[in-house]
Order: structure tokens, then sequence, then C-alpha cells
């Protein structure tokens, strides 16, 4: 199975998605990877949100009421749980879309003439966003709400590949939807990560996550996105240095403050 539901209280509305923490490939994926071991490790150094996994766990570990945790543990280069698996995808003009036929930089990740892409969707990509949406509606049918809390980082320098070119960095990008994040889960996530460093809206990445049969119709679905650049938490060498202990305790401020049903709507 490529992901894993750390189970929370019964009591907590909070959902940590963490989709981009994993390096792990099954063979199978990696003999349609055309990149070499040395290629292929360094676009996993910089496309995988490191130690994001451990931040969220910590985090739900220091919090009074613990929150679930919902973590992809397949690599992102297997497919992209974030991405529209269709043409709504902004994501497919530089050819990462759900299922990426490029990399960071541009170079071909897969074959030209690769064709696997429905078979790899329908192996990961859909059980995956089924049992996101399965957690959720538990939630919602406990609660009355759900509020998810969509776990990044992303790296001090642009990459080449992108679609918003020329953006700021701040330590910490808030990531919203104009539907499902309330503008108390904005104010609230600016406090909870005003310890980290500067704070931006939008900016360099925007959006957050929400299960499609939710998306734009349920506004008991919140979600807000934490970004955190990478260097705030993490060195060279991608293990977690000291600046860690602010981003989990932000993180875990920030799931103090979710509020229940009409109240987070305000």
């Amino acid at each position: 199975m490529n992901f894993e539901i750390i189970p929370g209280s019964p009591q907590s509305p909070v959902i940590l998605h963490v989709p981009h923490a994993s390096r792990f490939i099954p063979s199978e994926v990696r003999a349609e990877i055309q990149l070499s071991d040395a290629e292929l490790a360094a676009e996993l150094d910089s496309m995988t949100d490191s130690k994001t996994d451990e931040i969220a766990i910590a985090a739900a570990g220091k919090s009074e009421i613990r929150p679930w945790i919902f973590i992809n543990r397949y690599s992102r280069l297997v497919i992209d749980p974030e991405r529209f698996p269709d043409d709504r995808e902004i994501m497919n003009k530089v050819g990462m879309g759900a299922v990426y036929r490029k990399t960071s930089t541009g170079k071909d990740l897969r074959p030209a003439d690769f064709r696997h892409e429905n078979p790899l969707l329908d192996l990961y990509f859909y059980p995956y966003a089924i049992a996101l949406e399965t957690l959720v509606s538990d939630r919602l049918e406990v609660l009355g709400g759900a509020t998810i809390i969509d776990v990044h980082s992303y790296r001090p320098e642009q990459h080449q590949n992108a679609v918003n070119h020329g953006q700021r960095r701040p330590a910490i990008c808030i990531g919203t939807d104009e539907f499902h994040t309330s503008k108390y889960l904005i104010e609230s996530a600016e406090r909870s990560f005003s310890i980290v460093g500067d704070t931006f809206t939008n900016e360099p990445y925007s959006g957050t996550y929400v299960p499609l049969k939710f998306y734009g119709i349920e506004p008991r679905v919140q979600s807000i996105m934490m970004e955190t650049r990478a260097d705030t938490f993490v060195g060279a060498n991608l293990e977690l240095h000291e600046g860690a202990s602010r981003v989990i305790d932000g993180l875990t401020d920030l799931i103090s403050r979710v509020k229940m049903n009409d109240e987070r709507l305000d």
C-alpha cells in the first residue's frame, strides 16, 4: 500500500496530509524511469519534501488532541497525489501532472513514448484519493467538520521546470483555497508560523489539497497548505537541524487553534 494512516484522537477534526516526504520507488516503476541511479538520487534530493513526515509526527505527538496523519509512503515520482488527474492540472504544461514525464530541470523522466499513465493512476493514485476521501468523510460524520493541513516543504532555489517563476520565497508559504480556507484558518496559520520567519500567502505556491468529492461543494471541509522553506529545518545533508523545533512548534500551535463546526468558518 502506498499510503499510511496514523490514527488520531476520535475528537480531532484535523488531518495532517504529507504527500511528498518519501523517496521510495517500487522496482517496476524504477524500470520505467530513464535516469541513471545518480541522476535519480539528485532528482529525489531536489523534489522530495524531506523530513516533513517527521515534522508532522512530532507535532502530532506534542498536540493535546492528537490529529490524524495521512502519509504518502511512495515518492511523488511514482504518482503525485496532489495533482488533478486530468486537463485541469496546470503542471501538465511542464510535464509534471499526476504522472511526471519531466524532471525538475525539464529533462525526460520517462520515455517520450510512455503509455502507462492509466495503470499507474489505477494502482496508486485513485486508491490513495479514495482512502483520504474516506478519512475526511469519517471526520465529517463523527464531528461535523474536517480540517486538512497539507504539510510540504520547498527549496530555497526555484526549480528550472516551473510555472511560477520569479516569486518570493519566504520561510513559510501558506497555501489557501477561496472556498475551503476560512479567514480564521489563514490568520491562525499566520500567527502560529510567525515563530519560523516571514510568512506569505500563496507565494510562491498557492492552493491546498481537498478530496475531489468535496472540492468546491462542502464548506465543512477546510484545508490549508503549509509550505516550509527547506533550509529553515533541514541542512544540506537533508537531515533535521535546530530550526526544526520551531517548525514543529508552529504546526503544533496551528493544530491547537483549529475550531469545530460553524466556528471554523468565521
